[in-house]
């Protein structure tokens, strides 16, 4: 049962907190600039000047998942490289090849295995991992590998795969993208949600009380905003464990009882409805935008006249910066209202992994 009192209470918050979870996400801004300033030391820029044939991001359990979606999302169809996605170094990986990996989990024996394959066959490789275990070992002498310099909680490391990421790919010379730009956007962010801002004014509390007793449509009105929508999923069910659809605005539309339901549910008519009376509750519509330009406009206009009451979570209303910017802030505003609800409704006790 949602506490939503204790949002607003900054003192049974720090109470509830006791795995220093708030303060972990609120890491965020410092994570993406210390893994700048290691890529720097690294000799990043160095390494991968050169384009490559393919950008292949190797994902394994965790948040890399979700930082390869957006990551691909971010280079999009007119990416003059292939990209491509996989659990593993596909046997093509050759010289002309470059490997983005991440991991937090340093005994990781199969990308420990997939390290090696890639440096053995010349790839260029850059790995975000701890500084121990076999993965480190396979990495040693042969990949550029960025240890964190920031201590978060497992599953807290999603800004720092993704400055590594965007660093890598603006050497690369794939996307234009200011990683001290995130940073500092990240900081504001976390200063706009800081547990001691009341829920109207803190938007990350707002979010976690929109979704509460609700099941949340993530749904994105561009590619790069599906993307930050898996994230958001990821740490709604992490922390709060709340299970959330994920869908581009045009596939929800080939759903037509969900979708209908998402219409029912932004029309007023459940104002005043009990939960337990809906057949798979309630549901919140969330709509999702960062991209910005004509085409942008057009979904959004078109989603909202069918889905009048939707909220729209658009960053680029509030910052100023260009897609990776926003992505990121949505990502870390999602991040802080999962750790809310789960706090104000006592699903986060303990350690959540």
């Amino acid at each position: 049962m949602l506490d939503d009192t204790l949002l607003d209470d900054p003192t049974r918050l720090a109470d509830a907190d006791t795995g220093g979870w708030l303060r972990a996400a609120a890491r965020a801004g410092a994570q993406v600039r210390s893994t700048a300033e290691a890529a720097a030391e690294a000799g990043v820029e160095r390494i991968f000047s050169e384009r490559p044939r393919a950008v292949v991001l190797v994902v394994r359990p965790g948040v890399g998942l979700a930082v390869a979606h957006l990551v691909a999302a971010l280079l999009g169809p007119a990416c003059p490289v292939p990209v491509v996605v996989s659990d593993d170094v596909p046997p093509w990986v050759g010289a002309l090849d470059v490997v983005l990996t991440h991991t937090e989990d340093p005994g990781d024996r199969e990308l420990a295995e997939s390290i090696d394959r890639a440096c053995r066959r010349g790839a260029r490789v850059l790995l975000t991992a701890p500084n121990e275990g076999p993965v480190a070992a396979a990495a040693a002498g042969k990949a550029v590998l960025l240890p964190p310099r920031i201590t978060v909680p497992p599953g807290f490391s999603y800004p720092r795969a993704l400055a590594a990421w965007l660093t890598v790919l603006k050497s690369l010379g794939l996307v234009k993208v200011e990683v001290a730009q995130i940073a500092d956007e990240l900081d504001r962010e976390a200063e706009r949600d800081h547990p001691m801002h009341e829920s109207f004014v803190n938007p990350a509390k707002s979010l976690a009380l929109r979704v509460a007793d609700r099941v949340p449509l993530l749904w994105g009105l561009d590619d790069v905003a599906t993307a930050v929508g898996v994230h958001g999923a990821n740490v709604l069910a992490g922390y709060a464990g709340v299970a959330s659809d994920v869908a581009g605005y045009p596939q929800a539309l080939t759903r037509p009882v969900l979708h209908r339901r998402a219409v029912q549910g932004t029309s007023g008519a459940d104002l005043f409805a009990d939960p337990e009376d809906e057949q798979g509750g309630l549901v919140r519509v969330l709509l999702l935008a960062v991209r910005q330009g004509p085409a942008a406009e057009a979904a959004r206009r078109a989603a909202e006249d069918t889905l009048p009451g939707a909220d729209v979570l658009e960053p680029a209303e509030e910052v100023t910066g260009g897609d990776a910017v926003c992505a990121a802030l949505l990502a870390l505003r999602f991040e802080l209202a999962a750790l809310y609800l789960g706090l104000a409704a006592g699903s986060l006790g303990g350690n959540p992994y």
